[in-house]
């Protein structure tokens, strides 16, 4: 197969060709389980296509500025699917969103690309994407994929295709160039400001089979997989049209709470996860491990620690590796019951995932493969592969075969090929500083480990990540939060952590008189930003403000500090911008309190 010819959409040509199947994509309607089948997805899709050119959808412009943008905001499920390649045939560009996106930020993007129709999911955020859509002036329709009293049901637009349409579809499908945009994903930059990553067909199919022959991704019509990472995530998506390409049923889990029980359901080969979900996966099984007594809770431990050691390069020892299937016979076969009996890969990114972490669930038999890249490459960099000797914890792994990473001096992880985007839109000035001399300039500070394994130090920039694999940009919540008369600095802290803290030095004088008006009293600035009234008075504070803000960038804990930052403490340059390291440095045993469970806050 030529894949960098290949369209993403050909995958239902290519599955039908060399394996049909009865249950290509899956989810719960009703209680049940509902597959749709290769041929039946082709024709929806087909129609589907038809029905977008009825609406006047363009099919003949092939460029970013020409082509008409079509966004979806919706969970994981098949309409998910059948948008994107109905999208994609016409060719128009998908637009995705996270369905957590706040009304300011959704407003931005819509009018950002000129979205001219809308796709969603449920009453929510039909409700959401209707509160503003008189501000967004290229929107003429909003579709839902339930069917909701006053919303029109997607359905609709498939029932008005006609031979017309669905001929010019076949037509203009076959005109469509591998080089053309097959999505527009916006990401949260520095600034606040969402930046929208250009990816081809020849982008994400480049990245597809490459990932195939890196990893791999057999095909094997026989498995099948469950998907839960947010579809609008390029992480998902790429690897949903692995999936595909490989002839793996999909199953979409109901929701994240109901992830355990479609596991049992599903029984599943395999899934994408992010280190947050693995983290609380874990959790849940050391505490009732907790509950544990007697000899059972003495073997229970005793099992752990010896996947705390394993080590998938170098062999324990024959002592090691009996007391290890023992331990993988009485203890860790229920931990694979519960993820349903049948994995056989896990693969991790969108943050780092803890070293301990991944000894302890490849020693207990669940084989977990950490990977790493960013959007604008489609996304994959590396990825730790199953052969022997090419994979190792506490790295991302080798680079995929097919593109090239170097290191810039300063430890910049610099990446070049195909997979590469094609810039951001309609910032030109923003791809340039991005993309130099056709190297991606990824942000990430890396190291290589025995010439071979990236691993990955740190951020270049202040952009974060939490331990969910979500980007937070934490000037934006400061200045925000500054608003407020009662906070004089801030500084936002969270990366690889579970969620956004924040260290916050206190307006002393507006907090003096605050104190006043409500009678209260006080002896030292220490004393003060220990008073229980304090404390809840900067709680609401912080609530107020996290409205302006997605869900995973919403502060959630913070600690108040007496003095103030400044040039001649350290924490300020002379130009007084925040010294973030100095600072997260200096105040890290107050950054530890924010994230004990135990301590008041």
């Amino acid at each position: 197969m030529d894949f960098p010819k290949y369209r993403l959409f050909d995958v239902l040509s290519y599955q039908l060709e060399k394996f049909p199947k009865k249950n290509m994509l899956n989810a719960k309607e009703n209680g049940e389980w509902k597959g749709y089948g290769t041929a039946e997805v082709q024709t929806i899709v087909n129609r589907f296509s038809a029905g977008l050119l009825k609406l006047g959808i363009n099919g003949n412009n092939f460029t970013p500025e020409g082509s008409h943008k079509i966004a979806i905001i919706s969970n994981n499920r098949p309409e998910w699917i059948f948008t994107d390649m109905a999208v994609q045939q016409t060719g128009a560009i998908l637009v995705p969103i996270y369905p957590t996106t706040n009304p300011l930020e959704l407003e931005f993007i819509l009018n950002d690309a000129l979205v001219k129709y809308i796709f969603v999911s449920d009453a929510a955020l039909f409700e959401k994407v209707n509160s503003i859509k008189s501000k967004v002036a290229s929107l003429q329709g909003i579709f839902t994929f339930d069917k909701i009293e006053g919303a029109t049901h997607y359905s609709k637009v498939i029932e008005t295709a006609d031979e017309e349409n669905l001929q010019r579809i076949e037509r203009i499908k076959s005109e469509i160039p591998n080089s053309h945009l097959a999505t527009i994903i916006y990401t949260s930059g520095t600034t606040g400001t969402p930046k929208g990553v250009m990816l081809s067909h020849s982008n994400l199919m480049s990245c597809i089979f490459f990932s195939k022959a890196s990893f791999p991704f057999e095909d094997a019509p026989q498995n099948k997989v469950l998907s839960f990472l947010p579809l609008n995530h390029i992480f998902e998506k790429c690897v949903t049209y692995i999936y595909l390409y490989s002839g793996i049923d999909i199953y979409y889990a109901e929701s994240l709470d109901k992830i355990v029980n479609n596991l049992k359901e599903v029984k599943p080969g395999g899934f994408t996860t992010v280190p947050r979900l693995l983290e609380r996966v874990y959790e849940g099984i050391m505490a009732k491990g907790a509950e544990l007594k007697g000899f059972k809770r003495s073997l229970f431990l005793w099992s752990v620690a010896l996947a705390t050691r394993y080590d998938n390069n170098k062999s324990g020892g024959a002592l090691y590796n009996m007391k290890l299937m023992i331990a993988r016979k009485l203890v860790f076969s229920k931990w694979r019951e519960a993820l349903g009996g049948n994995i056989q890969f896990i693969v991790t990114g969108g943050a780092a995932a803890s070293e301990k972490l991944l000894r302890i669930f490849n020693g207990a038999g669940i084989p977990i493969y950490e990977g790493y890249g960013p959007t604008e490459n489609s996304p994959v960099v590396c990825i730790n592969r199953k052969s022997k000797g090419d994979s190792m914890y506490g790295t991302v792994g080798p680079v995929l075969s097919g593109i090239e990473v170097k290191l810039a001096e300063d430890g910049e992880i610099l990446v070049q090929g195909p997979t590469v985007m094609q810039g951001y839109y309609k910032r030109p000035d923003l791809t340039a500083e991005t993309i130099i001399n056709g190297w991606l300039y990824t942000g990430d500070i890396g190291v290589w480990v025995n010439k071979r394994f990236l691993k990955i130090t740190d951020r270049k920039k202040e952009l974060f990540k939490t331990s969910g694999g979500k980007y937070v940009a934490p000037q934006p919540i400061e200045n925000k939060m500054k608003e407020s008369r009662y906070i004089s600095q801030i500084l936002v802290v969270g990366p690889e952590r579970k969620f956004v803290g924040a260290l916050i030095v206190p307006s002393v004088n507006a907090l003096k008189e605050w104190m006043k008006q409500k009678g209260l009293s006080y002896t030292t600035t220490e004393d003060l930003i220990k008073n229980e009234a304090v404390l809840n008075l900067y709680k609401q504070i912080i609530e107020e403000y996290n409205q302006n803000f997605n869900h995973v960038e919403q502060i959630k804990r913070f600690e108040l500090l007496p003095r103030e930052w400044s040039i001649e403490t350290g924490e300020m340059t002379p130009k007084l911008s925040l010294k973030r390291k100095v600072i997260m440095e200096k105040y890290k045993d107050a950054i530890e309190r924010i994230y004990d469970v135990n301590s008041p806050g």
